[in-house]
C-alpha cells in the first residue's frame, strides 16, 4: 500500500473526490478533514480556506493517474514518511523552521515600522521638495536653448512694479549659485495680449473673486473692484436694512476676521465654510453697512429705538382717539408736528402707525431709484475713462456723449423732479398756499409718463400739473434731444468709420499715381498717424464695416432698452427691503409675543422656548436665507446693471510661478 498526503481548496473537494473515485474505479481510499485558520494565498494575498488529505492506492498506475489528478486540481502535495519516528523528526524540524520564519518575519515587520516612523517625520517635507524640484524643472524645461548652447532663454509675463525686485532675485541666484555668467534681463515688445494682475491683499482679494467671477478685466481696463467695496456693501444693506440682523451679520464676520490665522490653519474641506471664510471681509462690511440702514430706517428686529423721542404729538382727547381706529396726526398743525426733521433716521412713532406701509413704500421706491441711477451714471462715466487711457475718441463722441445725454435727459431728470417736490410741496402750503399743498403734488410716475408721451398734465382745478414754469417746454425738449441720441449712437461711429476709410483710400490712390508704385502708396499709410486699416481688398472691408453695424446696433438697443429695464431692477432695492421688514415683524407678532404674554415662573419657561425658536427662526430665515437672497440681487445689480456700462471682462488673468500656489493646488488635490 501506498499514500500521497497534501492541501486542496475546501471548495474543490467534492469535485476531487468525485474525479477520484471514477477515474480510479474505486480503487482508492480518501480521508480528508477542515483546516480551520485560514490561510494567505501567497499569489495573491487572498485568505482562502484549505482542507488537508490523504490518499491509499496500490500500484504504480493508481500512483500516476492519483499525482495528475492531484495537479489538474491544483493541490500541493507534501512528502510523508513511513515510519513514525521520521514523521515525528520532520513535524519538529517543521515546527522549528516555522518558528525561524516568524521570528525573521516579526523582527522584518519591526524594522519596517521604524524605517516607515522616521520617515513619516520627514514625509511633508519630502513632499514639499519633490513638487518644487518638479515645478522648476517643468518650468526649466519651458525655456530655449541659445544657438551656442551654453545659456538658456525665455519669455515671459512679468509686472511692471516688479522688474526691479526680479533683477535683484536673479543677481542673488547667481550669487549663491557661485556662476561667472551675469543674468540678462530685457523688456521685449510683443503682439499678444498681456494677461491681467491685480494686486490684491486679504480684505480686497474677496471683492476682487466678485469680479473675476463675471469675467476678468482686459489688459488695463478699468477694474470695478475698488468701487464695489463701497456700493457691494452699501446696496447690499439697503435692503438688508435691520440693525439688529446686521450685527449677528457683523459679529460673524468680526470673529472670522479676529480668528483669520488659526482658522485659516485648519484647512477644511467643507465648501460651504470656505466660501464664508473667503468671503469674510464682504460679510463683516454687509453687516456693518446694514447696521446703519437698520438705524436709518429705525429698524431693530422690526422694532424702533426711541432716541431722540417722537417728533408727532397727540393734540386729541382720550375719547376722540379711541373712538377713531383711523384717525391720523395732521403735520400741518403744530401742536401735532414739531416743525424740524427728527435728527437721524425714521421717527419711531412710524412702527406704531397704520399707514406705516404707504409711507414707506414711498420713501424706499424713490431711495431706490435715486440710487440706481447714480449707480449707472457712475458707470458711464467710468467707460469714459477706458475710452480716454485706451485713446479711442470715436467711441467718446459716438457712444459715451450719447449715452449720458440719453441717461441724464431722461432719468436723472425723473430723479430731479423727486427732489423738487420734496422740496416744494409741504403740509404747511394747505393754508397759506393751497397749490403747493400735499393735494396739489403731482405724481413724479405719470408726470414722467406723460413726458415721454408728449401729453399735457392734468391736475384739479385749483391746482396746476407742474411743478415750474416752462416744464411742458423744456420736458418735450429733453424727450427730443434723448431720442436724437438713438440714432447717434447707431450711425454715428459706422459712418465716421467708414468716412476715414474713404480717406485713407485716396490718399493710398494718390500715392500710388504720384510715385508710380502702389507698394510706396501703401508704406505711406501703413506709415500714417492713422495705422488702423489692413491692406485689404474692397469685398472684406465691406464685411468688415457690416459687422460693425451689427455691433452698434446690438450695443445701442441693449442700451436703450437696458436704461429702462436696469432703472426698474433698481426697484429690488425697495422690494426686499419691504419684504425683510415685514419678515420680521410677521416673525415677531407670531412668535415672540407669544412668549410675552405670560407671567410668573410659567412665563419664564414659555419665553425661554420660544425665545430658542424665535432665535432660530430668525437666524435662519432671516439672516441666512434672507441674507443669500440680499447677496445675489447685489451680485446681478453690480454684475448686470453697473459693469455693463462699461467692462467687458474679455481678458484672462495672470498666473505667476508661486511655489504657494503649487503646494496649495497639489494638497487639495487627492494622492493616487
Amino acid at each position: 500500500m501506498s499514500f500521497v498526503a497534501g492541501v486542496i481548496l475546501r471548495e474543490r473537494i467534492p469535485a476531487f473526490e468525485r474525479m477520484l473515485w471514477r477515474a480510479c474505479r474505486g480503487n482508492v481510499f480518501l480521508r480528508q478533514a477542515e483546516i480551520e485558520t485560514p490561510l494567505e494565498d501567497p499569489s495573491t494575498g487572498d485568505q482562502v480556506f484549505k482542507s488537508v488529505f490523504i490518499i491509499f492506492f496500490q500500484g504504480d498506475q493508481l500512483k500516476t493517474r492519483v499525482k495528475k489528478i492531484c495537479e489538474g486540481f491544483r493541490a500541493t502535495l507534501y512528502p510523508c514518511p513511513e515510519a513514525p519516528s521520521d514523521r515525528r523528526e520532520m513535524a519538529m524540524g517543521v515546527m522549528t523552521r516555522i518558528e525561524d520564519l516568524n521570528t525573521v518575519l516579526g523582527q522584518t515587520q519591526d524594522h519596517r515600522h521604524r524605517v516607515l516612523v522616521a520617515a513619516a517625520k520627514n514625509i511633508k517635507n519630502w513632499f514639499v521638495k519633490v513638487r518644487k524640484i518638479k515645478a522648476i524643472y517643468h518650468t526649466l524645461n519651458l525655456f530655449n536653448l541659445d544657438v551656442t548652447q551654453k545659456c538658456l532663454i525665455a519669455e515671459c509675463w512679468v509686472p511692471v512694479l516688479d522688474i526691479e525686485t526680479i533683477q535683484l532675485a536673479l543677481r542673488r541666484g547667481t550669487e549663491r549659485s557661485g556662476s561667472s555668467v551675469p543674468p540678462i534681463l530685457n523688456r521685449m515688445e510683443t503682439f499678444e495680449d498681456p494677461p491681467t494682475y491685480n494686486r490684491t491683499n486679504k480684505f480686497t482679494k474677496g471683492f476682487q473673486a466678485l469680479i473675476d467671477a463675471y469675467g476678468v478685466a482686459s489688459y488695463r481696463e478699468m477694474n470695478p473692484a475698488p468701487y464695489t467695496i463701497i456700493t457691494f456693501p452699501f446696496l447690499f444693506a439697503v435692503m438688508f436694512g435691520d440693525t439688529g440682523h446686521g450685527m449677528l451679520m457683523f459679529l460673524f464676520g468680526g470673529w472670522m476676521v479676529l480668528k483669520e490665522k488659526p482658522l485659516m490653519a485648519k484647512k477644511s474641506d467643507n465648501e460651504i465654510w470656505n466660501i464664508f471664510f473667503g468671503g469674510r471681509y464682504i460679510i463683516f462690511l454687509m453687516g456693518l453697512f446694514s447696521m446703519y440702514t437698520g438705524l436709518i430706517y429705525n429698524d431693530i428686529f422690526s422694532k424702533s429705538l426711541n432716541i431722540f423721542g417722537s417728533n408727532w404729538k397727540i393734540a386729541y382727547n382720550y375719547s376722540t382717539v379711541h373712538d377713531n381706529k383711523d384717525l391720523q396726526i395732521n403735520p400741518s398743525e403744530k401742536d401735532q408736528y414739531l416743525q424740524y426733521p427728527y435728527p437721524f433716521g425714521m421717527d419711531p412713532v412710524w412702527q406704531l402707525a397704520e399707514n406705516k406701509i404707504i409711507f414707506l413704500n414711498s420713501y424706499k421706491m424713490k431711495i431706490s431709484i435715486i440710487f440706481g441711477v447714480i449707480h449707472m451714471l457712475f458707470g458711464v462715466m467710468v467707460g469714459l475713462w477706458n475710452h480716454m487711457y485706451f485713446k479711442r475718441k470715436l467711441n467718446v463722441i459716438c457712444e459715451f456723449v450719447p449715452q449720458i445725454v440719453f441717461l441724464v435727459f431722461l432719468f436723472l431728470y425723473m430723479v430731479l423732479l423727486m427732489f423738487i417736490k420734496w422740496f416744494k410741496y409741504g403740509p404747511d402750503s394747505d393754508h397759506n398756499d393751497p397749490e403747493h399743498g400735499p393735494f396739489c403734488s403731482p405724481s413724479v410716475l405719470i408726470t414722467f409718463i406723460n413726458m415721454v408721451l408728449f401729453k399735457p398734465g392734468q391736475a384739479p382745478k385749483e391746482c396746476s400739473p407742474y411743478m415750474y414754469a416752462g416744464q411742458d417746454g423744456f420736458q418735450r425738449l429733453l424727450v427730443v434731444l434723448a431720442v436724437l441720441c438713438i440714432p447717434w449712437m447707431l450711425f454715428a461711429k459706422p459712418v465716421m468709420m467708414m468716412r476715414s476709410r474713404k480717406k485713407q483710400h485716396q490718399q493710398l490712390n494718390n500715392h500710388g499715381t504720384e510715385n508710380g508704385d502702389v507698394e510706396g502708396g501703401m508704406d505711406a499709410i501703413h506709415n500714417s498717424t492713422n495705422p488702423a486699416i489692413p491692406p485689404a481688398g474692397q469685398k472684406e472691408e465691406e464685411e468688415d464695416m457690416t459687422e460693425v453695424f451689427i455691433h452698434q446696433g446690438i450695443h445701442t438697443i441693449e442700451y436703450v432698452l437696458g436704461s429702462v429695464s436696469h432703472t426698474a431692477s433698481y426697484l429690488r432695492l425697495w422690494a426686499l427691503s419691504l419684504a425683510h421688514a415685514q419678515l420680521s415683524e410677521v416673525l415677531w407678532n407670531m412668535v415672540m409675543r407669544n412668549g410675552l404674554t405670560r407671567e410668573g415662573w410659567a412665563g419664564g419657561i414659555m419665553l425661554w422656548a420660544v425665545f430658542a425658536f424665535w432665535a432660530v427662526l430668525t437666524v435662519g430665515i432671516l439672516v441666512l436665507m434672507e441674507g443669500l437672497s440680499a447677496f445675489l440681487h447685489t451680485l446681478r445689480l453690480h454684475w448686470v446693471e453697473f459693469q455693463s456700462k462699461f467692462y467687458l471682462g474679455q481678458g484672462y488673468s495672470f498666473q505667476p510661478f508661486s511655489f504657494e500656489i503649487i503646494l496649495d493646488a497639489a494638497q487639495s488635490t487627492p494622492e493616487d
